[in-house]
């Protein structure tokens, strides 16, 4: 039997040795280059360029093995995990590509020769699938793949079927390159009956492998065309190839999966892993080793669980793995991140970015499970109670408020709910979720108007982008434009319609790298163009924008002027670069760069580091990057191939972005001081000759994105001086409102400061004694049942430690009984109650007396048996809830 590892390298071997193909390394499974996708869930996503026909390779035919999540977005397969014995969030897909070189027949000889001869599959097993055809768009049946099928493999003429669109024929998007596709699938029953469970989503009749052929462009319209290049596409399942040549009846039983689930078992001293679908300690085995394995590549790939996008998803995985642990197998602290080895471990030596940083990847899981755990109980037990109310009242589906509470005050995201919800036999009302969710949610931000290009008819001319390093204004030819995603060469452009001008050549930046594009105008004999944000796109550069005035017409001469924003740009970006430098001498060498935006009004900066940035490191980094600044230093940029930039000692470059060969090295260096370590990082931005030219540095403001990333927001020149003036006219104002001058405004705050403290220490002994006299009317007032009393009131406003104190005392005082108090400030309600002892013991419990009262007055709330409290919204039914109060606990004590 073939070990996993032995499989993938049959593949590639194939491919690469005995068809010319070259092996390409797998893209990050992170595509920050590609903001339409949470993460690469293809082997053809970096080749899209491609297909589109705005990038090119030195090759015509490639192979390799991608790593790929399908988890949130359009392709989904997080809630099928753990159900089935095939499908995964995080997979390997062996690929084979040819970029208009070979087509249908090679492509389907070859297929058919890996899975028979080398691999040994049985012929009568095997399925084939091909294009039923499309009327709609006047397609008929694929029968030249149908014929290469007959003429060029051996499988059984009647083990050829078609299929309809949705199976058999492969798109990008709503526009772009699309195509029919052939799939190859196995027939696992005993018999070899499963013709008629091909695309019926049968585990006994499995999809193992996609041949897409594209070969049409599909244009705004609808319609279909061909398009110049033929090319193929082929996607193969490692994991459900593996279980096939390794005779298993599940992905989960290979040895891709079962050092997984050792780990598990040794660690929570659970029973073995015994395959069974709808056993839930096994759905757990399945869901956290599929899960470990997502949030290991994504994490090692520069992912970040958060609130927000791909950082959500990741989140969301870990702790649907997380609560499996907890509710099957018995764990009681954070254990994923001890997973993480065994991933690098077994998979490591094909991806050896796992080994990079393993132990800040472990640490990253680690911190998000310690923060999950501490709600995680107290929801699970919510749940319950919700669960067992929803069963109790007749319905068969969760409210969306519950969902939403269970989200935003213990963090149990929806998908786990109904993850939950389906274990007891319930549904979740997700419309109402997700209403609430939207008005609680704060939009920040403003969105930047977007050119989009989806797919290009007509090839975009090569633009010569050297002059933007050279200064602010240039001499071009026009070449023509993009409107509509089609490329016209020749013609006149006139006024209100919205393009993306191409030119021979640009002093424009183009948005890339975290710098914005630039702006400005493009000038001819005969029009003004308004330029609104410049693009790059393949060879080309778009610059996007509408005619000011007149006409412009192809093949005309231009003069190109950028806006005066473009030396706040460079100023910021320099100065980003002396940021990042900063921050590593300050916090220390792990710091990474995560991300960045530089434009005209200030530089953005996200990098690792777990920790909230003191008062005193912001000045130790401002420190730094105003000396080198004040120091003078030349800024200098070159371009030098990728080989050898990579070996310049100290060089910085930023995980997941893709760099050019060759590269433009941007180096701050004092050649005259060896203790300066200086800047040296991969950058095609655009720079100040020297680091005086920023003028000053000024930080103002920090955040955390995610879990162990914070974010920097800092201004440079008459932004950072406007900072300095800013910070000074208010502390003037601050001292003249003191009466004092600003140098004394800090001891005079401190003076007011000790005097409130003391002011607020006599108003708290004041409701103190409040209390003391309220507390004890209330139980003077007690209503007697049996043995016990019951205790219920108003009570005057105060802190909350004070009323629980008080409520205690009297509780205790007081003997058997069942106390509830209510209280009303500033417009809202406050509930507590408390439950003697014995009481307890005979099943009354004040958190559940909470839950019926608070209600009342539009609130909620819970706590333990012996004491709980809740808040409220409307002050004027404290009257109601106290006569509910009554009669609730008076039927509660027997």
């Amino acid at each position: 039997m073939p070990s996993s590892n032995e499989i993938r390298q049959q593949f590639i071997d194939f491919f690469v040795k005995k068809h010319a193909h070259t092996f390409v390394a797998s893209s990050a499974v992170v595509p920050f280059d590609d903001p339409t996708l949470l993460f690469t869930n293809a082997g053809m996503n970096q080749f899209k360029d491609v297909f589109l026909g705005t990038g090119s390779r030195p090759y015509k035919r490639a192979a390799n093995t991608q790593k790929c999540i399908r988890a949130g977005g359009k392709h989904n397969d997080l809630d099928d995990v753990g159900k089935d014995t095939y499908h995964h969030t995080f997979f390997e897909m062996l690929g084979n590509w040819s970029f208009g070189d070979y087509f249908k027949k090679e492509a389907i000889r070859w297929a058919w020769e890996l899975l028979t001869e080398v691999w040994g599959l049985d012929k009568t097993r095997l399925h084939v699938t091909v294009f039923e055809g499309d009327p709609k768009n006047n397609l008929g049946a694929d029968e030249e793949a149908a014929h290469f099928w007959r003429t060029e493999t051996s499988v059984p003429h009647n083990h050829i079927h078609l299929g309809n669109k949705k199976d058999n024929f492969w798109e990008m998007g709503d526009t772009g390159p699309c195509g029919p596709c052939t799939e190859i699938h196995i027939d696992l029953t005993p018999d070899r009956s499963g013709a008629n469970l091909v695309n019926q989503s049968s585990a006994q009749c499995i999809e193992i492998w996609n041949l897409v052929f594209i070969q049409f462009n599909r244009n705004a319209d609808g319609s279909l065309t061909q398009l110049p290049a033929k090319h193929v596409d082929t996607g193969m399942g490692f994991e459900r190839i593996t279980a096939v040549l390794q005779g298993k009846n599940s992905n989960y039983d290979t040895d891709i999966f079962t050092p997984i689930f050792d780990a598990i078992r040794d660690m929570s001293g659970a029973k073995p892993y015994s395959g069974i679908l709808e056993n839930h300690n096994d759905i757990a085995y399945r869901v956290i080793a599929d899960h470990i394995r997502t949030l290991t590549f994504a994490i090692s790939d520069g992912g970040v669980p958060s609130n927000e996008k791909r950082g959500y998803v990741l989140r969301s995985v870990l702790r649907r793995a997380e609560r499996y642990g907890r509710q099957y197998l018995g764990f009681k602290e954070p254990f994923l991140h001890k997973l993480c080895e065994i991933v690098v471990k077994t998979m490591g030596d094909v991806f050896p970015e796992l080994k990079t940083k393993p132990e800040a990847v472990a640490k990253i899981i680690y911190e998000e499970e310690e923060a999950f755990l501490r709600t995680m109980e107290r929801g699970m037990k919510l749940f319950q109670e919700i669960a067992d109310r929803t069963i109790n009242a007749g319905s068969k589906v969760i409210q969306g408020s519950d969902v939403f509470d269970l989200h935003t005050t213990y963090g149990f995201f929806a998908d786990i709910t109904a993850q939950m919800a389906a274990e007891v036999g319930l549904t979740i009302d997700f419309n109402g979720y997700q209403t609430l969710l939207e008005k609680f949610k704060l939009e920040s931000g403003k969105d930047r108007k977007t050119f989009i290009v989806s797919a290009v008819n007509g090839e975009i001319p090569h633009c010569d982008e050297a002059p933007k390093y050279l200064g602010t204004q240039a001499n071009a030819k026009i070449l023509g434009w993009i409107e509509n995603n089609t490329v016209y060469s020749s013609g006149v452009l006139k006024e209100g319609i919205e393009v993306a001008l191409l030119l021979d050549k640009s002093c424009f930046y183009a948005e890339q790298g975290g710098q914005v594009g630039d702006s400005g105008t493009i000038k001819t004999a005969t029009g003004i163009f308004k330029v609104e944000n410049t693009l790059k796109l393949g060879a080309g550069v778009l610059h996007v924008g509408k005619i000011d005035s007149g006409s412009i017409a192809s093949g005309q001469e231009a003069k190109l002027v950028v806006d005066s924003r473009r030396e706040d740009i460079r100023r910021n970006h320099t100065s980003t670069h002396l940021l990042n430098l900063a921050l590593r001498q300050v916090l220390g060498t792990h710091v990474d760069q995560k991300g960045s935006l530089v434009d005209e009004d200030k530089t953005r900066f996200d990098f690792s580091h777990s920790q909230v940035i003191t008062k005193d490191e912001i000045r130790k980094i401002e420190n730094i990057v105003n000396g080198i600044i004040q120091a003078d230093i030349a800024v200098d940029c070159r371009i030098m191939p990728l080989d050898e930039a990579k070996k310049i000692p100290g060089v910085r470059a930023v995980f997941g972005e893709k760099y050019p060969d060759p590269v433009r090295v941007v180096s701050i260096l004092k050649n005259d001081d060896p203790e300066f370590s200086g800047s040296v990082e991969f950058c095609g931005g655009t720079h100040l000759e020297r680091t005086s030219q920023a003028g000053i540095f000024k930080i103002i403001g920090q955040e955390s994105v995610g879990k162990g990333v914070r974010r920097l927001t800092a201004v440079t020149g008459k932004n950072a001086w406007l900072e300095f003036q800013k910070s000074s006219t208010t502390i003037e104002a601050i001292a003249e409102k003191l009466g004092c001058n600003a140098a004394n405004a800090l001891e005079k705050i401190s003076s007011l400061q000790e005097e409130l403290k003391n002011i607020k220490a006599q108003m708290k002994q004041g409701q103190g004694n409040g209390l003391i006299l309220a507390m004890d009317k209330l139980l003077e007032s007690a209503i007697t049942k049996g043995a016990s009393k019951i205790i219920t009131g108003e009570i005057p406003a105060g802190p909350v430690d004070q009323i629980r104190q008080h409520l205690d005392r009297i509780r205790q005082k007081a003997g058997s009984c069942v106390a509830l108090v209510i209280w009303v400030d500033d417009g809202k309600v406050g509930l507590m109650s408390a439950v003697s002892d014995d009481l307890q013991k005979a099943g009354v419990e004040a958190g559940k007396i909470i839950a019926e009262i608070a209600p009342v007055v539009d609130g909620k709330g819970g706590g333990p048996k012996g004491m709980a409290q809740a808040g409220g919204k409307n002050p004027a039914k404290v009257s109601e809830a106290l006569q509910k109060a009554k009669e609730v606990i008076h039927s509660k004590i027997s």
